[in-house]
């Protein structure tokens, strides 16, 4: 399709703006931490270059890349009309900036970040919110929270599901594994404070046993120290009984 038949094809609202996929080289007139807007000569209408369609790499700021006065090539990659308002989108990466040559001659890219920017697009009128469906009453059994069209109800008697006991025991389980788990703690500190008794008896006999034996041998040493005075004593008194006879 040519240039010709593309602005005969176009809507009334976009008459007056550069075509679709040209290039042209404007000033920076405002720049936005989301974008820069550059105005191109003999048109009245600004575009938006986002930080996405700056550089090749991931731009954080556009006042890293452009400032307000400079002139910078672009191509016209999308002019759209949203109510009242002609928004015209443009691309820095698209382009040689030194040369101004096409680097996307097919449009693949733009063509690219055209379906991701329609993606993006907030689309919640069209939708059915989760909440609506809640209270949605089928018309076939009378409940909420489903279409009719969903309802997999049949005519008769209706039943309901019971849970099986198989679905019971594990939720008991896991009560007896913790009951298992709280009694093998109180056994285990039982043991301890057995052994500490037993530790603190046997460190008493120990000493009780310490203190008889001193005594024991305490008494044994007097004992021993009253025969050898006695054993004195005797020999003494048989030598004063020599002398007297003799």
């Amino acid at each position: 399709m040519s240039d010709r038949d593309r602005r005969t094809s176009e809507p009334a609202g976009l008459d007056g703006l550069p075509p679709l996929y040209s290039i042209a080289k404007g000033e920076v007139v405002s720049v936005q931490t989301y974008g820069a807007f550059v105005r191109l000569p003999g048109y009245r209408k600004e575009g938006l270059v986002h930080v996405s369609e700056m550089s090749a790499s991931r731009v954080e700021s556009a006042s890293e890349i452009v400032d307000v006065g400079e002139h910078v090539w672009i191509k016209v990659i999308g002019r759209e009309i949203q109510g009242d308002k002609v928004k015209l989108s443009f691309s820095m990466k698209a382009v040689n900036q030194g040369t101004g040559r096409d680097l996307d001659p097919n449009n693949v890219m733009a063509e690219q970040d055209s379906r991701r920017r329609k993606q993006f697009r907030d689309q919640t009128s069209n939708r059915i919110t989760l909440e609506a469906v809640l209270n949605t009453t089928c018309s076939k059994c009378g409940c909420k929270g489903h279409f009719t069209k969903d309802c997999f109800s049949a005519p008769g008697l209706q039943y309901a599901l019971l849970p099986e006991e198989d679905d019971k025991e594990p939720e008991q389980q896991p009560s007896t594994a913790a009951q298992n788990q709280d009694s093998d703690k109180k056994k285990k500190k039982k043991e301890k404070k057995a052994k500490k008794k037993s530790k603190k008896r046997e460190r008493k006999e120990s000493e009780s046993d310490s203190s008889s034996s001193s005594e024991c041998k305490s008494k044994r040493r007097r004992q021993e120290h009253e025969r050898d005075r006695d054993d004195k004593k005797k020999k003494r008194h048989k030598k004063h009984k020599s002398h007297k006879h003799s």
